[in-house]
């Protein structure tokens, strides 16, 4: 069994606000339900989900004091304060999944993929990456950001298996990857010039970056393919909240 953490602090100030006037964007209704609703739903409902920690602002707190078991933390305005705090709660040494809380479609199925997968490894750290044919295929037209290497035409998903010390150990890699997280051409400066030189020659793989995490670190770190496009379809944008509403319909 692993705990969870659930990010809701992301205020709603982009484009998602011309949809809904909500203050955050955890509070974005979709049919009736604050978005947030959903993903703690699926967190809930799932038997190898534990405690359960949703870090936010108190009137996300508030609109969610009548759902039991959750341990609600105070955020603290960055996405890698929040993240500590939240993780600070947990125990250090155990898996806990890291979600935001804008995957309203987040699929039990999703989660046990990457808890299969990850227990057949390892590591300190599991990351899970969503190849462009599985995303267009689930999603057509959908806009994602994407990095071409020797494993695929890959995004990122929005969730994180993870042991809450090797986080906080990662220290400042975590704070550079989060900065640039939806920059890939930032996001080789961190990985230095050798990985730089693969990545423009297109040698640049899964296991390179996963090295190169334990060389700076000492954390072991796992990319973990997914075929669930659901961890990957964030809404940030109104034309991402429609396709959320049409699928949820009913």
């Amino acid at each position: 069994m692993v705990n969870a953490i659930v990010l809701a602090g992301a205020p709603n100030d982009g484009k998602l606000a011309e949809c809904d006037d909500a203050k955050y964007e955890a509070l974005i209704e979709i049919h009736g339900k604050p978005m947030v609703s959903y993903v703690l739903d699926i967190l809930r409902s799932h038997s190898e989900i534990g405690k359960i920690v949703v870090v936010c602002p108190k009137e996300v707190s508030e609109r969610l004091k009548a759902v039991p078991e959750l341990i609600a933390v105070e955020e603290r305005g960055g996405l890698l304060e929040n993240l500590k705090a939240g993780l600070s709660q947990l125990d250090p040494d155990k898996l806990a999944l890291i979600a935001t809380a804008d995957i309203p479609l987040l699929t039990h199925e999703a989660i046990d993929d990457l808890l299969k997968q990850a227990a057949t490894h390892n590591a300190d750290i599991y990351y899970p990456v969503v190849k462009r044919e599985a995303c267009e295929a689930r999603f057509p037209g959908i806009k994602r950001t994407y990095l071409a290497i020797r494993d695929g035409t890959l995004t990122g998903g929005n969730i994180v298996l993870a042991k809450p010390a090797a986080l906080f150990d990662a220290g400042r890699f975590l704070e550079q990857a989060i900065a640039t997280r939806k920059k890939p051409w930032m996001m080789a400066q961190v990985l230095g010039l050798r990985l730089i030189f693969k990545f423009l020659v297109g040698r640049l793989s899964i296991q390179d970056v996963e090295l190169r995490l334990e060389a700076l670190t000492g954390i072991r770190g796992m990319g973990v393919i997914s075929d669930y496009a659901e961890i990957a379809f964030d809404v940030d944008k109104p034309k991402d909240l429609e396709l959320a509403k049409k699928i949820l319909d009913g």
